[in-house]
């Protein structure tokens, strides 16, 4: 890879920067999703000594690189997010990611298909971030940012992605343990 072909992809990637997710921070100020991405490398990073046989460095890898395609498309809140999209913002990365230079192509491509088979311990604990984190964020966020779907969906999504692991689902229920404080204490 040649310096030019570096900076290519540092500048479609810095799209992230200003791309808004639905999610606010605890200020009120919509978030980018590269902040998402972010935090997810964190929280993963963070995971070393609970997951002693996962290669979290994959793990952050994946966190780093999953939301590129928005890149493309823009955040699609996943609650209103289509088939049809998911296909389009697949297509634009698969796109992207074929164009890149040899061996980075192949390891991104290797990294989205591993998430998507969603068969290995580190593309469970990914999945299992991704998500936690947007619950996470929104704990955070003002109540009044929340769509009024987001009052019974804090409360049940993301179980299903964590129930492999005893340490995630405890962190789950932290999470819904905050959750239900934030919208009994934010409505009294």
């Amino acid at each position: 890879m040649n310096a030019a072909e570096y900076l290519e992809i540092l500048h479609i990637a810095e799209k992230l920067k200003d791309t808004p997710r639905h999610c606010t921070t605890s200020q009120g100020r919509t978030e980018s999703v590269a902040e998402h991405s972010w935090r997810v490398s964190l929280m993963a990073l963070m995971l070393k000594n609970e997951f002693p046989d996962a290669d979290i460095n994959k793990v952050v890898n994946m966190s780093i690189i999953h939301d590129l395609g928005e890149c493309f498309t823009g955040d699609i809140p996943t609650f209103v997010k289509t088939d049809s999209d998911r296909k389009n913002e697949d297509s634009l990365l698969q796109q992207w990611v074929g164009s890149l230079p040899n061996g980075i192509s192949e390891e991104f491509s290797a990294l989205y298909a591993e998430m998507e088979a969603q068969e290995t311990i580190e593309s469970k604990i990914f999945k299992a971030l991704d998500k936690l984190e947007a619950l996470i964020q929104h704990n955070e966020s003002p109540l009044d940012t929340w769509s009024e779907n987001e009052f019974e969906l804090n409360k049940t999504y993301a179980f299903d992605v964590v129930s492999f692991s005893e340490w995630l689902t405890e962190l789950r229920k932290a999470v819904l343990e905050d959750t239900i404080e934030k919208i009994s204490g934010e409505n009294n």
